[in-house]
């Protein structure tokens, strides 16, 4: 198979929104539905750009596709992970948003029209939206906003799934994710919220997420865990030297996400390994970098409990021994 192949069918005017769906050996139907759930929104053709990325599939989907009587663009190129396909969509896309779809996922567009009207009407730079796993939801009216992105960091978790939202292209600059990187959205996500001036929060479930046992999120194996933790590790110290360099409302911002993402570090060593020694090793590099023990925080209840079991020998014996280790 060549590097990379090329199709399109689209029109020449600059659509407001490109949604780039990404797909590696989802069943053809699945990619289908999520391609219709795009065009079942309100946006006409030259509102709307679809640029679908296969990171090569073993049988192209783009045959099952071509009976719609829609515009698109298809690139097929060989397996280079999610991280450089939704890479190459961003270099193709020309919209002035970018929506994020994965190919077995589809959005709810009763809800999802919410989110266009913040967009249109609103002149929002991040639509941050709710997922679920049911395929049709109640149509929600309700908002917050607007308010920077610093503002919402330095006050609440963040979910950095790159498909709960709809951003403005410009924020983006040189941001892409990283390669090679297991749950790339982690690093990718608080750098763009960030950088959000007119950020709305809308409770709206606006995307389907299909749970499938081939899913990455559903690996077992060790090497996927060992490589899912190393990553996270990796992840946690680049945004901490991001955020030593930042002014100091968005470096708060940011220490609060690197905190919540090294809990949720600590929580997986401890439910994915059950190896004490494991967790020891992992605490001992942490702590040199000056990320443990937690920051002394209130950001929720579960954080300041968490922090305090963590803080010493007999409360990390005691979480070892009551988490469930995962499956």
């Amino acid at each position: 198979m060549s590097d990379q192949s090329f199709y399109t069918r689209k029109t020449e005017k600059k659509p407001l929104v490109s949604f780039i769906i990404t797909c590696f050996n989802e069943p053809h139907e699945m990619i289908r539905e999520c391609l219709e759930s795009i065009l079942a929104l309100t946006l006409s053709k030259s509102e709307r750009e679809i640029i679908i990325v296969d990171d090569g599939s073993e049988t192209s989907p783009l045959e099952s596709l071509m009976d719609h009587e829609t515009d698109f663009i298809y690139l097929r190129q060989t397996n280079r992970g999610l991280s450089q396909a939704r890479n190459i969509g961003i270099e193709l896309a020309t919209g002035n948003y970018i929506q994020f779809v994965d190919g077995d996922d589809a959005l709810i567009p009763n809800t999802y029209e919410q989110c266009l009207d913040l967009v249109r009407y609103k002149a929002a730079d991040i639509v941050l939206f709710n997922e679920t796993r049911i395929p049709k939801a109640q149509t929600q009216h309700q908002y917050e906003g607007p308010l920077t992105g610093t503002e919402y960091m330095r006050h609440n978790n963040l979910r950095a799934t790159a498909c709960g939202y709809i951003f403005k292209r410009s924020l983006l600059l040189n941001l892409r994710f990283t390669k090679e990187l297991l749950h790339e959205d982690e690093e990718f996500t608080p750098q763009l919220v960030i950088r959000a001036e007119n950020l709305y929060i809308t409770p709206a479930q606006a995307y389907f997420y299909r749970e499938r046992s081939q899913s990455i999120t559903h690996k077992t194996d060790k090497r996927w865990k060992v490589k899912r933790l190393a990553d996270t590790e990796k992840i946690i110290i680049r945004l901490q030297e991001k955020a030593d360099l930042m002014p100091s409302k968005e470096r708060t911002a940011m220490q609060r996400r690197v905190a919540q993402l090294t809990m949720d570090y600590i929580y997986n060593i401890i439910t994915m390994t059950h190896d004490e020694q494991y967790l020891n090793h992992a605490l001992r590099r942490l702590e040199k970098r000056g990320l443990f023990p937690l920051p002394d925080k209130k950001y929720t209840q579960k954080y300041k409990y968490f922090r305090f079991l963590t803080n010493n020998k007999l409360g990390r014996k005691l979480l070892l021994a009551a988490l469930p280790k995962a499956k």
